[in-house]
């Protein structure tokens, strides 16, 4: 057995590298504009309103191709598809990176968007599929760290180019990652789950890509047979899911607390930090390379308090973590209101607060509501209608990300930096009663429970 298992383990590190590069690349495009935006009115100008559509153009792209992918996925099967949001980026990063005027640059941040909405749906189906079903259950969080990853890796890259004020480079370099994972993706096996289920013929070839991913024909038929119970079981119990019937009867309440999740996830104001921190920084006193070195530290703090966040789901609770996280981000933004608002003149003092404000918020916020979302939404609802409501459900957070991130510059403008802490502080704080009052702990819980907990017991039959 031993003898087989190493090629199978050397196969699936490969499978996992490509799976990887995907979520980074969904970072870093997501985090890269953070640096950017400070340099991009050297050569086109930007109003504030402008900023928010260049930053927002990427998550409107986004919400699209997250929606189209579940259906693609089935139909042109998991790699096609890999490969497509591949090429999307590549055309998205190039276009954007030689944009010559504002309205290109949101067009193809838009493009890119596409890319990253496919990404974010369909690597991480494939790589769940693909994995052993004994870690399949960590691979949600390990998507939310390699997207922290390439954040931070942006912010790097942003900091790298900031002397030469080099914009179109920062946006660029993205595409050498976007052109490795389109080429490296087809070296890749496509899921056994998909040509079992999905394509005509495919059962012979998803037992040889089993026999070669586990080492043994045995494991090859044992998973098989899974995949058709699986299969099978879906097709039973999956209802297809509209709007409407999730806002009614004994499904609304479910649905009230998931969508309160993603409304909060939004406007507890982690988007401001992601995407505009340096702005946010040179807005108190920031030399611009300052800022975006200290947008490094931040995308450092993010990625590495990740990692307990991943861990702590199944030991402390999903519920308590929120709790917590929600009370670390209100003290933060209580404290960057009142540093902002009581008149301190720009320096030390003042840099100072902002900034350790800026990271007990992002380290708050990555322990706790970063990975948790995640985890918890798939957990709320009940089988026969998870894969529509949640879909649904994560559409909206890229709807509610569309509009802080669309708002934000031009509310900083009109209204300074202390005013919009001080409407996050009291995000924050009704975010902990949200989490207090009305969400239900999962962890070690049937979805039975959890549907009693939100909708009470079950009307009794005649």
């Amino acid at each position: 057995m031993a003898g087989t298992d190493a090629p199978a383990r050397g196969r699936n590190i490969w499978i996992w590298f490509f799976g990887a590069l995907g979520g980074i690349l969904w970072g870093y495009d997501t985090g890269v504009i953070s640096g950017a935006l400070l340099y991009i009115p050297d050569d086109i100008p930007l109003s504030p309103l402008v900023q928010g559509m260049v930053v927002s153009g990427l998550l409107v792209g986004a919400m699209l191709g997250a929606g189209l992918s579940g259906r693609l996925a089935d139909t042109l099967g998991r790699r096609l598809l890999i490969f497509a949001g591949g090429i999307v980026f590549i055309v998205g990063t190039l276009g954007s990176a030689l944009a010559v005027n504002a309205e290109l640059l949101v067009g193809f941040r838009f493009v890119m968007g596409i890319g990253v909405g496919i990404i974010s749906v369909v690597v991480p189906m494939y790589l769940s599929e693909l994995a052993p079903k004994e870690i399949r259950g960590r691979l949600t969080s390990l998507m939310q760290l390699l997207v922290t990853v390439g954040i931070f890796l942006a912010y790097v890259t942003d900091f790298a180019f900031a002397d030469a004020r080099a914009w179109r480079w920062m946006i660029g370099i993205g595409v050498i990652p976007a052109v490795v994972l389109a080429i490296g993706i087809y070296t890749q096996p496509e899921s056994p789950r998909w040509l079992a289920g999905h394509k005509s013929g495919g059962e012979a070839d998803a037992k040889k890509i089993l026999v070669k991913l586990r080492g043994s024909e045995e494991a090859a038929r044992s998973e098989l047979a899974e995949i058709h119970e699986s299969v099978r079981s879906e097709a039973e119990n999956t209802e297809k899911v509209k709007l409407g019937a999730l806002t009614r009867g004994r499904l609304r309440p479910i649905f009230v607390v998931g969508m309160l999740l993603v409304f909060f996830q939004n406007f507890v104001g982690i988007n401001t930090i992601i995407y505009y921190a340096p702005t946010l920084l040179t807005n108190v006193g920031f030399g611009d390379k300052n800022a975006i070195l200290a947008n490094v530290g931040i995308g450092a703090v993010n990625m590495l308090m990740t990692i307990p966040g991943m861990f702590l789901i199944d030991k402390a609770g999903r519920r308590p973590l929120l709790r917590w996280g929600a009370l670390g981000m209100c003290a933060a933004m209580i404290l960057l209101t009142v540093t902002n608002l009581v008149g301190l003149t720009q320096g030390p003092v003042l840099l100072g607060l902002t900034l350790a404000g800026i990271i007990v918020y992002i380290a708050s916020f990555s322990i706790s509501w970063g990975p948790v979302q995640w985890v918890l939404l798939p957990e709320l609802f009940p089988l026969r209608v998870r894969a529509g409501a949640v879909g649904i459900c994560v559409t909206f957070n890229w709807l509610f990300n569309m509009i802080v991130a669309l708002l934000f510059p031009s509310l900083l403008d009109i209204f300074g930096a202390g005013y919009n802490f001080l409407f996050f502080a009291i995000m924050t704080a009704l975010a902990y009663l949200f989490a207090t009052k009305l969400l239900p702990e999962t962890k070690g819980r049937s979805l039975e429970e959890i549907e009693r907990d939100l909708t009470g017991p079950a009307p009794a039959t005649r």
